[in-house]
């Protein structure tokens, strides 16, 4: 399969998996109070003004955020058309896949649902979605692909090589 075709299936994945549960979140009317699932994870609604775990929330416009992931996302994508290997663009398929899961909520709500919320006795992490799982995993695989070796990475083809000029 090629790079572009699994970074592309990577992020309608990605975006359909949040989009999904976001739904079911929205329209479970007990969510509002919290349900708890296990002894520490919780779910509960949760409208995020802000960017990760609520910051900047109320100081940056909701739709400074969204111009900002624009550019972040028109980025990404650019580096997915260049990616390497499948390995990067499955990555970088799960982190626009995500972004763009969390830029369409703010265009409806002005905000983003969030719902998972994993507790240690009284100490709570912050509530998220599944966009934030989908953009940790994409960066968590960017970083331990930077420290793969050389002769650990699959070798570029030859010819693309000699087109490129690398």
């Amino acid at each position: 399969m090629n790079s572009r075709v699994l970074g592309g299936l990577c992020a309608i994945a990605a975006f359909g998996l949040d989009q999904g549960t976001k739904a079911l979140a929205l329209n479970t009317p007990a969510l509002e109070r919290g349900v708890e699932v296990l002894p520490f994870l919780n779910l509960v609604r949760v409208l995020n003004d802000g960017v990760s775990f609520g910051m900047l929330g109320g100081i940056v416009p909701w739709w400074g955020l969204i111009a900002l992931a624009g550019v972040i996302v028109a980025w990404l994508l650019i580096w997915l058309w260049r990616a390497p290997d499948r390995l990067t663009a499955a990555a970088l398929g799960l982190i626009i896949g995500g972004a763009l899961g969390n830029v369409l909520d703010r265009l409806r709500y002005q905000a983003v649902p969030d719902f998972l919320d994993f507790h240690y006795g009284t100490y709570h992490w912050p509530s998220f979605n599944l966009a934030d799982v989908a953009i940790f995993c994409g960066a968590a695989l960017l970083f331990w692909d930077s420290f793969r070796s050389a002769q650990n990475k699959p070798e570029r083809n030859h010819r693309e090589e000699n087109v490129t000029g690398k």
